[in-house]
């Protein structure tokens, strides 16, 4: 077997052991990328709360203030 039959054949492994591992978190779904969701999704519920809790604070201001005003 010369050099470019072995680049070949090394080639050709690379390719299938890429393709199996493709397949496989086309299958089982990739972790990672739920785990980016799940913290996207955490920030945005927490920036969410932050605002309620921002809204509650300034309303309470607000009417303490025209009660003495």
């Amino acid at each position: 077997m010369n050099s470019l039959d072995s680049l070949i054949v090394k080639t050709t492994n690379q390719l299938c052991a890429l393709q199996k591992q493709a397949s496989k978190k086309l299958v089982h779904g990739d972790p990672e990328r739920g785990e980016t969701i799940e913290r996207i999704l955490w920030t945005v519920a927490l920036i969410g709360l932050v605002g309620i809790a921002v809204a509650a604070i300034t309303a309470y201001v607000n009417t303490q203030i025209a009660k003495i005003g």
